[in-house]
């Protein structure tokens, strides 16, 4: 019999002299990859000895889906935790709000689509970065993160400013860009902001209140679809904005350097160049 034939008959009775046999896995290897998880028990286990000794935990780019329910032990451990980087759909309420110490919380790029009003209870949280997640709302328990000095919420889906963010009193800088957000309402008026990023968004309107924002001093306006007889021209003139991007509107660049309050604009733009130069 020839080689070739031999080599049919293998195959025909399943025998393949060069197939390689599959090895089967156990059952606790399967079910750690279902839940996106790609790391080990052991391996969670040091993460947690090390944040319990430093305070700090962050496990990124792990694929996790859930928030590792071994983190409840640390509530009264952790200052800082980061979670960027992987597929977490939501925030159990019953743990996440009995962080009463942290100070910092990243769960950039995940897939959050709300957040629990337990949140509220963070009464130290200063940072709070929630950037590409799929939120379209804030709960309205969230104005009572009451130290919060950073906020970042770029990549989302909101469609208007949250009504909550007005009444952070510490805020200091707010990243709204990259959302959905069409306008502008009288409630900007009570935002205690330094600095508002709006960038790439699709506002068209926006409220004279904007001028009233007692901290403002950096607003940034890119990408938008913003006419020039939509911009306030109060902006110039009585606010204490000393930094206006407004590049990639419906307008040139120039045309807004026509008009009246320009030079009140320029001047507070150049004390604080020097300022800082």
């Amino acid at each position: 019999m020839t080689s070739q034939g031999v080599s049919a008959r293998a195959e025909a009775q399943g025998a393949h002299p060069r197939r390689a046999r599959v090895p089967s896995f156990p059952l606790y290897s399967r079910l750690d990859l279902n839940r996106g998880a790609r790391m080990g028990n052991s391996a969670l286990r040091a993460h947690v000895e090390t944040a319990q000794k430093t305070g700090v935990f962050q496990l990124k780019d792990r694929g996790l889906t859930e928030f590792p329910s071994e983190l409840q032990k640390l509530t009264s451990n952790l200052r800082t935790i980061d979670l960027s980087n992987n597929k977490i759909e939501s925030l159990p309420p019953m743990i996440i709000g009995k962080f009463t110490l942290l100070k910092s919380l990243s769960l950039n790029n995940n897939k959050l689509t709300v957040l629990p009003d337990e949140l509220c209870n963070l009464k130290k949280l200063e940072t709070l970065s929630l950037n590409n997640n799929h939120l379209r709302e804030l709960p309205s328990t969230f104005g009572q993160l009451s130290a919060l000095k950073t906020l970042s919420l770029s990549g989302n889906q909101l469609r208007a400013l949250p009504p909550p963010l007005c009444s952070l009193r510490h805020l200091d800088v707010l990243d709204l860009s990259k959302n959905q957000i069409r306008s502008i309402p009288d409630a900007v008026g009570e935002l205690q902001v330094i600095e508002l990023n709006l960038n790439q968004n699709q506002i068209s309107q926006i409220s004279v209140k904007i001028s009233c924002c007692p901290r403002l001093k950096v607003l940034r306006l890119e990408e938008n679809c913003l006419e020039l007889s939509m911009l306030p021209q109060s902006i110039l003139s009585d606010s204490q904005i000393c930094l206006l991007a407004v590049e990639g509107n419906l307008f040139e660049i120039k045309k807004l350097r026509e008009l009246e309050g320009y030079d009140k604009y320029m001047e507070r733009f150049t004390a604080t160049k020097k300022k800082f130069a």
